[in-house]
């Protein structure tokens, strides 16, 4: 599932081709999907102001509304030139007054694409953006001091902290050094600063390589793939040597989700 690079990445590839257009027509081939038989009647006129991303989710900002937007599995975006074939999995088209069209393609329809009158009725609640002012060092270390819970399954609750996901824990707790069963409220403070700056590179130098793709899934708006996956240090590293020091990746269940860790770079923790 696209983690908040991807997302990110999607949402700055589209904003300009959106931002400024008015909707002038709309069809959906998986009703599931936008959830209402009224969806064409609500967005049909309205002006985009506005493309952002909270945690996963993509908000297109209407002036009488919100598209929330997500991803899921397989779900892409695209905006083109209107034509009269529809990309392979459309499942839902918008067209825009400047004769581009809104694509929303979805393999396994698991995807959504929800009107609402304000974001918060449709969003969960979230945790700060990673790359915010709100996740400052301070808060983080009172966070992880406030929560007995294993470090991993606390960074993939989006409640806690908004849009990492496996890839990027796993690689923030190796370059933190930290394994990722350790109880969050036993990390030492000069620990969870490092933990996260760790976060904070990770997901920057993974948006400015367009997120990663490890399946014929992801791909960016423009149909590329992105390139941080060459960056991994261990997530989908099982068996090879760490790059730090030469160790053997091991793959292990934490919360019930496949982990990926450096048993020397990342000892585990005494119980």
């Amino acid at each position: 599932m696209p983690e908040l690079p991807e997302v990110e990445t999607v949402v700055r590839m589209i904003r300009p081709h959106l931002e400024g257009r008015t909707i002038v027509g709309s069809r959906v081939f998986w009703r599931p999907m936008v959830g209402e038989a009224r969806f064409g009647d609500r967005v049909r006129g309205a002006r985009i102001e506005g493309v952002q991303r909270r945690a996963k989710y993509i908000l297109i900002e209407l002036d009488r509304g919100v598209l929330v937007g997500h991803l899921k599995m397989t779900g892409r975006m695209h905006v083109e030139p209107a034509g009269p074939a529809l990309l392979p999995h459309t499942r839902v088209r918008l067209d825009l007054d400047d004769g581009n069209v809104f694509q929303f393609v979805d393999v396994r329809k698991f995807g959504r694409l929800r009107f609402a009158a304000r974001a918060e009725d449709l969003l969960p609640d979230l945790g700060p953006e990673p790359l915010g002012d709100a996740f400052s060092v301070d808060w983080f270390r009172k966070a992880l001091r406030g929560r007995n819970r294993m470090v991993k399954p606390l960074l993939l609750d989006q409640g806690f902290l908004a849009g990492i996901g496996n890839i990027y824990a796993d690689e923030s707790l190796h370059r933190a050094r930290l394994h990722p069963m350790r109880s969050a409220a036993r990390i030492p403070l000069h620990s969870a600063a490092r933990l996260h700056a760790a976060i904070r590179e990770i997901l920057t130098n993974a948006i400015e390589r367009e997120g990663s793709t490890f399946d014929r899934f992801y791909r960016t708006p423009e149909g590329n793939p992105g390139s941080y996956q060459h960056q991994f240090q261990v997530y989908g590293r099982t068996g090879k040597p760490c790059r730090t020091c030469g160790r053997s990746i091991r793959r292990i269940v934490v919360g019930q989700r496949g982990t990926h860790v450096c048993p020397k770079c990342q000892p585990r923790p005494r119980r």
